[in-house]
């Protein structure tokens, strides 16, 4: 999967606040992602976040 930093995910799964925009802040085995509602940032396994992503808008977009 093709994801780079800047990019904003959208996820199949809310996170706990309700949104599931995602703004990806480092890529490599782990993950760390902003919620673009409520700012928290969270480091996810690459394995785990591939599964549960939706759609990937390019920061172009």
């Amino acid at each position: 999967m093709n994801v780079q930093v800047g990019n904003k995910l959208i996820m199949k799964k809310p996170h706990p606040c309700g949104a599931t925009e995602m703004l990806v802040l480092r890529v490599g085995m782990d993950f760390r992602v902003r919620c673009l509602k409520c700012g928290h940032e969270v480091m996810v396994p690459r394995n785990k976040i591939e599964k549960n992503i939706k759609q990937i808008v390019s920061q172009d977009e």
